[in-house]
């Protein structure tokens, strides 16, 4: 990164305090992929996926979606996290490159919000998780513990990595492979179909979930040794986790008979169930401190002088209340909204940065604005609103009136996915533009 170089001024091992050049680079393989497994395996895992199977009313279906949207997300996800490696800037800080820096400020901001958001939302799972082991007069101790142990990993991110990677990725393994047998050994039954909306609607969500990590990528594999190092091991890590914990719900579903709603409680019932839920309790903590984390790497990218551990701490404080107040709410036009915002940015972003500008991005503070991946970003957005306009109040009518003028009132194809058709029209549009912008 073409920034002026600040020296880190406390451990050399860890992440710098200021947004700097001088990230070290600490973590192989075994590191990324290790960190990027644990964060694919969450509570929110089960959750998303009993969500897919209520979409598509299949247990084939439901875990071929799962597979298909994972594979999707995780290529993203890939592609986002050369963005850290290459320019050795945190992920917010690399879109400078994209967008200039006044540009980036847009994504940043929107980052910010998604990733307050997501931590909030962790905290929140992770008190309900235990809630439904003890009980609920304790619910307010374990947001303020699990916000506090966030916070201490997210003033101390490499260290966690290298914690995470000795420890608990074991208990966790164990814990998963015990979930597993008891959820398998139990007989199938024909899922509901009250909630049926198809195939890709399905693959949409379970790609939503893995590309929300998109935009923290480059935050972390800012410190892979190799760029081969970064792809591999965030698009294979969280990639296979995020297949085996959303089929995990599907499977739920299938076999204990739950929803999205009550699919941990029914994990938590199973023979030693409260055991193994505890463990992945505890490994939870990882996504709520890697979306601290990042918050305040998107915050550098706004006001890089500030020491990130003040940041860090500011953050983890407001998640923390947030989730003291605030419950899951509508958590699959969470996902949605998601995708369509940061699905078309880093579609746009990968196909600019290994097409259009051959890996070589500014990302200084002298970036200048560049109009044609603004363009491409958008049009990738509206793709996406058509196909799949979701169902806020206030904004999805809008797009459900033009999606039916456009389709003449028909219904929109059953095999038109808004994640594929938004990447694949985003991409487009950023080669397009982007070597008509390239033309004397």
């Amino acid at each position: 990164m073409s920034t002026t170089a600040v020296r880190n001024p406390g451990d050399s091992t860890e992440a710098p305090l200021v947004l700097t050049t001088d990230a070290p680079r600490t973590l192989g393989f075994l590191d990324q992929f290790t960190l990027w497994g644990n964060l694919g395996i969450s509570l929110f895992g089960p959750v998303t996926g009993a969500l897919v199977a209520a979409y598509t009313g299949s247990l084939v279906q439901g875990l071929l979606a799962v597979v298909v949207g994972c594979g999707i997300g995780a290529l993203v996800l890939g592609g986002a996290a050369v963005f850290g490696s290459q320019t050795g800037a945190p992920a917010m800080a690399s879109l400078r490159g994209l967008f200039g820096r006044r540009g980036s400020m847009a994504p940043t901001v929107l980052n910010i919000a998604q990733n307050i958001g997501w931590a909030t939302m962790e905290i929140i799972v992770i008190s309900q998780a235990a809630v439904a082991v003890t009980s609920e007069r304790w619910r307010w101790l374990f947001v303020i513990l699990a916000g506090v142990i966030a916070t201490a990993m997210a003033v101390r991110p490499l260290g966690s990595v290298k914690l995470l990677r000795k420890f608990m990725v074991w208990l966790v393994l164990i814990a998963s492979v015990y979930l597993f047998i008891q959820v398998l050994s139990k007989p199938v039954h024909d899922l509901p179909q009250d909630s049926v909306f198809g195939f890709w609607p399905g693959v949409d969500l379970a790609a939503a979930g893995v590309v929300s990590f998109a935009p923290l990528a480059a935050d972390y594999t800012r410190h892979s040794r190799t760029n081969r190092t970064a792809f591999a091991g965030s698009a294979l890590g969280y990639g296979l986790a995020a297949v085996l914990y959303y089929g995990l719900g599907v499977l739920a579903v299938a076999t204990l008979q739950t929803n999205s709603a009550d699919v941990i409680t029914a994990l938590v019932t199973l023979p030693a169930g409260a055991i193994a839920l505890f463990v992945l309790l505890v490994d939870e903590v990882d996504e709520a401190y890697a979306n601290v984390y990042s918050t305040t790497m998107s915050a550098h990218n706004l006001i890089g002088h500030i020491d990130r551990r003040w940041i860090s701490i500011a953050i983890g404080v407001l998640a923390t209340v947030l989730a003291l107040v605030f419950d899951l709410g509508n958590y699959t036009q969470f996902l949605y909204l998601i995708g369509s915002v940061f699905v078309p940015l880093f579609a746009v972003a990968i196909a600019d940065f290994f097409v259009v500008s051959k890996m070589r991005w500014n990302v200084s503070d002298t970036a200048r604005f560049r109009w044609q991946p603004a363009v491409a970003w958008v049009i990738g957005f509206v793709a996406y609103q058509l196909v799949n306009p979701g169902t806020v109040s206030g904004w999805s009518p809008f797009w459900l009136d033009l999606q039916q003028r456009i389709f003449d009132n028909q219904p929109v194809p059953g095999w038109l996915g808004a994640t594929y058709t938004s990447i694949i029209i985003s991409m487009l549009a950023a080669v397009l533009l982007g070597r008509l912008g390239r033309r004397p």
